[in-house]
């Protein structure tokens, strides 16, 4: 099959066969134009992947057919020809967002490397477009099984008014599902403030949560308003929510429960409207049974209880996290890596990433360091995660016991050794076996005389 289309924009006769010669020999479909105008032609009837073109053509020249180029949906790459002289509009050309250039006369297996390298590019350009684009629930990339049923419990959690308690392991992301369903809420004209419960001292808990009057305590000249006001008509999110001293704990199920809340050292009640979304890695159960979580609280916040599932659990999700996070280290750092090797993605799937999502974005980060080829491979990741992987044991295929996924055999080997297992169990009737393997007889003789030869 063609490895994908290429237009080419050449008016010098002699040039324009070899070209069309050599990148048909490596199963291109090319088509030729002579001039811009034939090329508009062309690109009009049919947009291919790749458009290569000269600088100096009849009548108007290469260079302004970009915009054309880059307005074609999906856009095609562009490789511009030019001569020495003229070196500088191709520069001009790759600040227009031309992908690359070629000098006159140049080598043949340096430009075939060129159209590959550049088709790769596009190819992971449209993939990164569609994780980007058509994958998300507001900023939460996910379509294994276990994150549509998160959010579809988003959705449905999002439309009541009582409190969510938001569990998961550290790293999955539970920050991004308090905002999603913030957003998903009534309230999402409202604020969002996010507190992470451990992150502040125990004396000041209290004062940053409920606010104080003005000369409460020592060091108190102005009134603060607190959090659970400062979110008023909106969702504050509680991170860390199993870090909470037992005497906070008490001040924040009168709030649940009553709507209401009194400032240090203020004597006045004061209402409030917030929806509180709690989130922790933490077993509240099993605090609850050491005592150093309140059991009431529990039960008030887990009146919606979501889980985030684990990295691991998340399977056909761990390459299209890995494509996004490599984009926006691209980005940042400018460098032209095309992805990420095989041999790098399937450890990606063994490993456990004890560090969920985090883990894996530090990993592409650090991997994008190191890395000074085309490809991520796994030298470039963290060492831990190769040990991990290389002390573990490989898993079995699902029914293949004596298999490896690193040993996966070819289809026509499953079907060869399935089809002597059902002659096995119909000793050896080869009409019966047929019928079980939902073929003709003819088609049975082929396949033994196929596994014989």
């Amino acid at each position: 099959m063609p490895k994908a289309s290429i237009l080419l924009i050449e008016d010098d006769a002699a040039l324009a066969e070899l070209l069309l010669e050599e990148l048909e020999a490596e199963s291109y479909r090319v088509r030729h134009a002579g001039s811009a105008e034939q090329a508009r032609v062309e690109l009009e009837r049919e947009a291919p992947d790749l458009v290569i073109s000269d600088v100096r053509l009849p009548g108007a020249d290469g260079l302004s057919l970009l915009p054309l180029v880059k307005g074609l949906e999906p856009a095609p790459a562009m490789l511009i020809i030019t001569a020495f002289g003229t070196v500088s509009q191709a520069v001009a050309a790759l600040k227009a967002g031309a992908d690359d250039f070629l000098t006159k006369p140049f080598d043949m297996d340096h430009c075939l490397l060129t159209v590959a390298r550049l088709l790769e590019h596009r190819g992971l350009r449209q993939r990164l477009d569609q994780v980007l684009k058509g994958e998300r629930f507001h900023d939460i990339l996910g379509q294994s099984l276990p994150m549509r049923r998160l959010f579809q419990q988003i959705r449905q959690v999002a439309g009541a008014e009582g409190p969510v308690l938001v569990l998961g392991e550290s790293g999955t992301g539970k920050e991004l599902v308090a905002r999603a369903l913030h957003r998903e809420s009534a309230r999402a004209g409202g604020p969002f403030l996010a507190v992470n419960c451990a992150g502040i001292p125990g004396e000041l808990l209290e004062s940053e949560f409920f606010g104080h009057a003005s000369g409460a305590f020592t060091g108190a000249s102005k009134a603060r308003t607190g959090l659970l006001r400062e979110a008023d008509g909106g969702t504050l999110l509680l991170d860390e929510i199993g870090e909470m001293p037992l005497e906070l704990q008490a001040k924040l199920l009168r709030v649940l429960q009553e709507g209401t809340l009194r400032p240090v050292g203020s004597d006045r009640e004061l209402t409030v409207d917030v929806r509180i979304i709690a989130a922790t890695h933490r077993d509240l159960e099993q605090k609850v049974a050491e005592g150093s979580f309140r059991q009431d609280l529990f039960f008030r916040l887990e009146t919606f209880s979501l889980r985030v599932p684990p990295l691991r659990e998340r399977g056909e999700d761990i390459e299209r996290l890995a494509l996004l996070f490599l984009q926006q280290g691209k980005e940042r750092s400018g460098k032209g890596i095309l992805g990420f090797g095989p041999d790098c993605l399937e450890l990606f799937y063994r490993y456990p990433f004890p560090g969920n999502v985090r883990e894996l974005q530090n990993a592409v980060e650090r991997a994008l360091v190191f890395c000074e080829d085309d490809w991520i491979q796994p030298e470039h990741l963290p060492v831990r995660m190769l040990k991990a992987v290389a002390e573990s044991p490989a898993p079995a295929v699902p029914g293949w016991p004596d298999r490896t996924k690193a040993q996966l055999p070819p289809l026509s080997e499953l079907q060869r050794d399935y089809v002597r297992y059902v002659l096995q169990q119909t000793r050896g009737n080869k009409q019966r076996a047929a019928e079980i393997l939902g073929v003709t007889r003819r088609t049975l003789y082929r396949w033994l005389e196929q596994a014989e030869g």
